[in-house]
């Protein structure tokens, strides 16, 4: 257990989180294969030691990105990790270019996700790629990289996944009919990144209708509800566990990103402050709940793993939920991030960060981190800080050119982006701080 530091100021304290919680990927990747495992404990029917995840694999990338930007690791250490991982990754099981949810880390073999569930999945396959364009454009000095990366993208047939009603199917099989465990792909939800990406694939695109006439037509898309003073542009009542409107914003900018149904960053902050007000009215009347913890997601349950959101409340709070949140709502968020740490550090903090989740009401912790909890910490406290990421992955051809080709406008996709001049600064949304930037190549300023 690592000692907690009180009384750090802000940044110092943004820092020491993000440190720990990327130790989950620099310390603790498969040893073999340099892929995230999908988790730290727990038993969920699988071998945690060689159960690696894909999504996870791909938010670690981006992690280990930071780790490196800031001098927590050397270069070369995560350029010889993202080595074995396209090792892996080549000769890994695939269904036309498609990776599946979980593989065994020292084999490469599909490990089935639940029953019927061996095949492709799609959603993780471009959480992975998000992760794979970033390295590859953060290591841009580095060809052999580039081009592999470059090589594992163009692969994925995302147009494999294309029903004939022009739904795309989250899973897929080669070898067996769709199912009710395919699951189209509909309604506003983490899976926003598979049409950017599909649609900005130059070998096997998604094509726009799918987006516009599957994706953004389902009941749960649209929302306009107002949950206390805000108003929630898009997703389930009460927006849902928060990943919904996390994971697709960890590489892709959401600041002044529009098309013809929302404005993306404030879908993002919206998302946050309505998942806040709950826990603030409490309806439940949860010990511990106020304006410093709060934050409800998919994670670890006394019962289990369960999405936890307001319509889904066990009482259990998610660090990552809150914490992911930073970039986005950064006044509501820091208190609960000194909270966790100063105040609850000596039962949830550790040498890799906070545990997955911990109820304060049924004097419960969970014993486990997970890599999809861990690495969005990471990369929303860098974010929140100087937009690396976002600059990395919204900057990749692949992201402008399938946002563009879905209608899709923002400020900084109206430029290409030059190594000499900053990366397009868009409108700065109520209390979402800009990155700064100073210095020779205007580099953002570390602070």
């Amino acid at each position: 257990m690592a000692d907690v530091i009180r009384g750090l100021d802000d940044a110092a304290l943004r820092d020491r989180v993000a440190q720990a919680s990327a130790a989950y990927f620099l310390d603790w990747s498969h040893p073999v294969s340099g892929m995230a495992r999908e988790r730290s404990a727990g038993d969920f029917g699988y071998d945690v030691a060689e159960t690696v995840c894909t999504g996870g694999t791909g938010f670690g990338l981006l992690a280990q990105i930071v780790a490196v930007e800031r001098g927590w690791r050397p270069r070369r250490e995560i350029l010889d990790r993202l080595e074995r991982v396209l090792d892996f990754l080549e000769r890994a099981d695939r269904f036309e270019g498609v990776f599946p949810h979980f593989l065994n880390g020292t084999t490469g073999r599909v490990l089935p996700f639940m029953v019927g569930d061996d095949g492709g999945d799609l959603v993780e396959t471009a959480f992975l790629m998000l992760g794979l364009l970033g390295a590859g454009a953060y290591f841009d000095e580095e060809p052999w990289l580039v081009a592999r990366i470059q090589s594992l993208f163009d692969a994925v047939n995302w147009a494999a996944h294309l029903r004939e009603d022009g739904a795309v199917m989250w899973h897929r099989h080669p070898d067996r009919p769709w199912t009710e465990k395919s699951l189209p792909i509909r309604g506003w939800n983490e899976a926003f990144p598979v049409f950017v990406l599909g649609a900005g694939s130059r070998t096997h695109a998604l094509p726009a209708t799918s987006y516009h006439k599957s994706w953004a037509r389902a009941p749960a898309f649209r929302n306009g509800q107002v949950y206390g003073r805000t108003k929630l542009p898009l997703g389930l009542d009460w927006g849902g566990p928060l990943f919904l409107s996390q994971y697709p914003f960890l590489g892709i900018d959401p600041r002044g990103l529009r098309d013809a149904y929302a404005d993306y960053g404030v879908q993002a902050r919206a998302h946050a402050l309505v998942n806040r007000t709950h826990c603030l009215s409490n309806p439940h009347g949860w010990k511990g709940y106020g304006p410093k913890l709060w934050g409800l997601t998919a994670s670890d349950d006394p019962t289990g793993y369960v999405a936890h959101s307001p319509t889904e409340d066990t009482g259990v709070i998610t660090p990552t939920a809150a914490l992911s949140s930073l970039p986005f709502a950064p006044r509501e968020v820091m208190p609960v991030l000194r909270h966790l740490h100063d105040d609850l550090g000596e039962r949830i903090w550790g040498e890799a960060g906070f545990v997955d989740a911990f109820s304060v009401a049924q004097d419960w912790t969970a014993e486990s981190r997970l890599a999809v909890d861990q690495a969005p910490i990471v990369i929303g406290l860098e974010n929140h800080r100087s937009g690396l990421l976002w600059r990395l992955v919204s900057g990749r051809p692949e992201v402008r050119r399938g946002l563009r080709s879905l209608g899709f406008t923002a400020p900084w996709l109206q430029r290409q982006p030059s190594p000499e001049l900053p990366f397009p600064v868009p409108r700065q949304l109520p209390g979402m701080p800009l990155p700064t930037m100073s210095g020779p190549g205007m580099k953002p300023e570390i602070r």
